[in-house]
């Protein structure tokens, strides 16, 4: 007798897996990074980390940590807003030339995603451009251990490494369990140091990461719960992170959501709207949190037909209601979005920050080509991607 179901039910017994490294959460968090190492058989470890976080004293304190476990170190700080391939490249450099045997990062995404590629050139031999692209990486990397001080990017739990092309100009979204950190080290208090722009636009970036999960046509119950999850605490805390930046609870709300978000993308991947952001930030070298901030109304508003139930479940973990009409619905969402970021101080449009009616087509060819868009709920077309871009101008 066959099993019978409902098109929804089946749809959430399609197989899927769920990558994650091991986690360790909580206030004190960073200063476990040496037991780790050691535990993972480090001798010599490469810290990848960038300048304002050695200035904020962050990189210090973990540093410390490897010491007082007997462990040496040497420190690559030359990493950018926008990780470059050169960055990753120079990196490794240090890493085959001071014999290392694993790498801690500390910092955003940013330092992550660098640290992340050398790893992987260091092992695989290749230059990272060579690995472009969903499961190009054959060989993992060294130990990778992982203390974010950032709460959006979720690079410390991802399967995800975005680098830039500088001669394509291009961001490169290079996706391989390979990349998954051995140990994430989440600890809120990294957090406190971030001014109230930053918050806002890495909080967005966990916004938009869940929001695109959610909406993936390779979500899954486990992905959906971390998700909408996500949503609710960023939409209840976000906007308090910006205004008390000592309020570690605050503070550890934000980094939660940045967690659940981390690991529901990671496993359903991404939409439009990173796409979009990844042709932005590669072309005009804009910040990847501003950008998701400007991009995700519009898209939302395109999306939302191909999953208004999916939508609607998003609307209701922000706080609103489900409209009964869908067009009512999808104006509302739209709206309580754009309410969010600005009170959060993202109010910034596109033609603010320099981008013009002439870079939108070059634009939309890229994100096109962007591996995210695979995965976005409706296919678009290169003319639907100009008109998000134009609508957020």
């Amino acid at each position: 007798m066959e099993a019978t179901g409902t098109a929804a039910h089946l749809e959430d017994l399609a197989i899927r897996k769920f990558v994650a490294p091991e986690i360790v959460f909580g206030a004190g968090a960073r200063l476990l990074a040496g037991r780790y190492a050691r535990n993972l058989g480090a001798r010599r470890v490469l810290v990848v980390t960038d300048p304002g976080v050695v200035a904020a004293g962050w990189t210090e304190q973990v540093t410390s940590s490897l010491e007082s476990e007997g462990l040496r170190h040497v420190v690559f700080s030359e990493v950018g807003p926008n990780p470059i391939a050169e960055q990753v490249m120079a990196g490794a450099e240090v890493y085959l030339a001071e014999k290392c045997n694993a790498i801690v990062a500390v910092g955003g995404g940013s330092p992550i995603d660098c640290a992340k590629g050398i790893g992987i050139v260091c092992t695989n031999k290749e230059h990272i451009l060579r690995f472009e692209g969903a499961d190009q990486v054959r060989l993992p990397g060294p130990p990778l251990i992982c203390v974010p001080t950032t709460a959006g990017s979720s690079a410390d739990v991802s399967q995800f490494a975005i680098i830039n092309d500088t001669e394509r100009r291009v961001k490169v979204a290079i996706i391989s369990k390979m990349l998954v950190p051995d140990a994430a080290l989440i600890d809120p208090v990294t957090t406190t140091t971030m001014d109230a722009y930053l918050t806002a636009c890495t909080g967005i970036d966990a916004l938009t990461h869940a929001f695109e999960a959610f909406a993936s046509n390779a979500h899954s119950p486990i992905t959906d719960l971390h998700a909408l999850e996500a949503v609710r605490l960023v939409g209840s805390n976000l906007v308090a992170a910006t205004q008390r930046p000592d309020d570690v609870e605050v503070r550890g709300q934000m980094m939660l959501a940045s967690l659940f978000a981390g690991l529901a993308f990671s496993n359903a991947s991404l939409g439009a709207v990173h796409a979009m952001a990844h042709s932005l930030g590669g072309r005009l070298g804009l910040p990847h949190g501003e950008c998701n901030a400007m991009l995700l109304g519009p898209v939302v508003a395109y999306n939302y037909d191909a999953a208004p139930e999916r939508y609607r479940r998003l609307a209701q973990a922000m706080g609103g209601q489900m409209a009964g009409d869908s067009q009512d619905g999808k104006s509302a969402l739209v709206e309580a979005l754009t309410r969010l970021r600005v009170a959060a101080g993202v109010s910034l449009t596109l033609g603010q920050v320099g981008v013009s009616r002439g870079d939108i087509a070059a634009l939309a060819a890229s994100a096109m080509m962007d591996p995210c868009m695979v995965t976005n709920p409706r296919r678009p077309t290169q003319r639907d991607v100009e008109v998000a871009y134009e609508e957020a101008l």
